[in-house]
């Protein structure tokens, strides 16, 4: 809204606020006006005084609106900066703008004690699932070390179980981290086929156990990110690719663009699915049947991404498979 659209907007709100005592005033002047008419005065003399009486309204209420407009800029400026409220505000000028004034201060203080007390417990929370976390860590690993002892068909579907368990253990610590405002962020220039290469020995076995092919070339880039997260970006990618691939090829490529692309010859994602994958909790018709889909891994992907200023898209087509790109050309992040 331009300056003049706005000062008429000002003006258009004031009159409607001082209509009253604007009538008041031409309701006196007309009375002063018609007694004077009634001692037979000269005409001259009545108009002389209703044009005096006219122009002191004029007068008053032309200083009261420059008034009140400076209040409002004044205001304007104090709501483009929220956090000055209460002791921000210009003094009142009427009690109801008093009590107004002492309302938002009440409601001020009620709400920072609401949010306080809210931090709070977000933040108990947090600590005691980080410290769950990290504790549940230990009887999983006994459990693996158990686990490796002998290699039997129902050892081997144990351990399969348990590493699905390690990733969601896994999730929950990065979606209780990704949530928070901790900069937990470390950028700098890393060798991207070293990450690949961490998230491909990982899920190794599934691919062994599924007899799943990888398709993979070394491309010798280096990009600019965090390796942490960037590692958790492509576990939760290819653990998709593994769980909708019964049978064929996991590829990974890597465009001269840095454009990091995972595709699979799987199940494919639904048309009618595909914008909303992102989305946290949605599973999707494929979530649904499988029945084990916790719709936090790709919206996880997403947010992640998002703090990396990477961006991340996906191509896919029932029964042909899927492709999710992740674009690391990123330029305008800084090494540290």
């Amino acid at each position: 809204m331009g300056d003049r659209e706005r000062w008429l907007t000002v003006l258009g709100r004031y009159l409607r606020r001082r209509w009253k005592t604007g009538a008041l005033l031409l309701a006196c002047a007309f009375i002063f006006a018609l007694i004077f008419s009634l001692y037979d005065l000269e005409t001259e003399a009545v108009l002389y005084a209703g044009v005096l009486c006219l122009l002191l309204l004029f007068f008053v209420l032309a200083a009261d609106f420059v008034r009140c407009l400076g209040r409002h800029r004044r205001y304007e400026e104090v709501f483009r900066n929220l956090p000055l409220l209460p002791d921000g505000l210009p003094p009142a000028g009427t009690v109801d703008e008093a009590d107004l004034q002492e309302l938002f201060a009440e409601l001020g203080r009620r709400m920072e004690a609401a949010l306080t007390e809210w931090e709070n417990r977000r933040q108990e929370s947090m600590d005691y699932y980080t410290t769950w976390v990290h504790q549940i860590k230990t009887p999983i690993s006994v459990m693996r070390m158990t686990l490796a002892g002998e290699d039997t068909e129902e050892h081997r579907e144990l351990s399969a179980e348990l590493f699905r368990i390690e990733q969601y253990v896994e999730m929950v610590l990065s979606y209780l981290r990704l949530d928070s405002d901790s900069s937990d962020y470390v950028f700098q220039e890393y060798d991207l086929d070293s990450i690949i290469r961490q998230a491909v020995h990982k899920y190794a076995p599934l691919f062994v156990r599924k007899k799943l092919k990888l398709s993979w070339e070394p491309s010798g880039i280096r990009v600019l990110t965090d390796e942490k997260w960037l590692l958790f970006i492509l576990e939760q990618i290819l653990s998709n690719s593994i769980k909708y691939t019964p049978e064929g090829t996991i590829t990974i490529a890597v465009t001269r663009e840095k454009v990091l692309k995972i595709s699979d010859t799987g199940i494919g994602i639904a048309p009618e699915d595909l914008p909303r994958i992102f989305e946290k909790g949605f599973t999707g018709y494929n979530g649904r049947a499988d029945k084990k889909s916790t719709g936090l891994g790709l919206y996880l992907c997403k947010k992640a991404s998002g703090r990396l200023s990477h961006e991340i898209s996906v191509q896919s087509k029932p029964g042909e498979g899927t492709t999710i790109s992740v674009d690391l050309s990123t330029e305008k992040l800084q090494t540290e």
